[in-house]
């Protein structure tokens, strides 16, 4: 079985920087295997969700996604793997304003041939499978595709994001505090929901949280420390 992630003597650090902000000797995550993230800031959570999604370059060690290692890929190449295999929930949602609800979802399936066709699969359309996702995470398209994201709050405007994570049945999901602005009862619905499609995708999760609540979801734990 290849690992989703593959993490070899991983080293990162920031330009003219004497200190590694982020050391890992080894990480694997397998398919359908769930990780739960912590530590202090500053010890480089959001900076391996960035190595990750090969957004940051310049790490020493290897990091293979998907069986391909990062520091061989062009830019571009990182972009489509990016976009074929991961759904990426960003902790500022980073939704489309001039975009509607549907369409802020709908967004992956139109960068993806890939994702496209894994949502026509499942839900008969791209746009069967955003209104199924939006409906699980308690956003019923009839009542809100008329209004733009800008409109919605801030937890609404975060279930319009998981659900554009996703669509599309990504190999990996890659989440930064997820649940940052939900109440405790939505928390914990939006993580039931969350963890039911992941199954049902056979999706790899890697989430980063300071809600300590979050980490009795997952099996497998990693607690990261600033490096001196």
């Amino acid at each position: 079985m290849t690992p989703i992630i593959d993490i070899q003597q991983l080293k990162f650090a920031w330009s003219g920087a004497s200190v590694s902000v982020l050391q890992i000797e080894q990480l694997q995550l397998n398919p359908s295997e769930h990780l739960f993230i912590q530590g202090p800031s500053g010890s480089g959570k959001s900076t391996l969700l960035n190595l990750l999604g090969g957004v940051l370059t310049g790490f020493s060690g290897e990091i293979k996604v998907a069986g391909q290692p990062l520091s061989k890929l062009s830019g571009r190449q990182r972009d489509r793997l990016r976009a074929d295999s991961m759904g990426v929930l960003f902790q500022q949602f980073n939704l489309l304003p001039y975009l509607n609800l549907m369409d802020n979802v709908c967004l992956p399936c139109a960068l993806s041939k890939q994702r496209r066709t894994a949502a026509i699969v499942r839900s008969g359309s791209v746009e069967n499978e955003a209104k199924r996702l939006l409906e699980r995470l308690q956003l019923p398209p009839e009542q809100y595709q008329n209004r733009s994201v800008a409109q919605l709050s801030i937890g609404q405007q975060q279930r319009v994001a998981a659900a554009r994570a996703l669509i599309g049945t990504p190999m990996l999901l890659i989440a930064d505090e997820p649940t940052s602005a939900l109440d405790c009862q939505t928390r914990d619905l939006f993580m039931q929901l969350l963890m039911e499609e992941l199954q049902q995708g056979e999706t790899t999760l890697l989430l980063v949280s300071h809600d300590e609540a979050l980490a009795g979801y997952f099996s497998r734990k990693l607690r990261l420390e600033v490096q001196c």
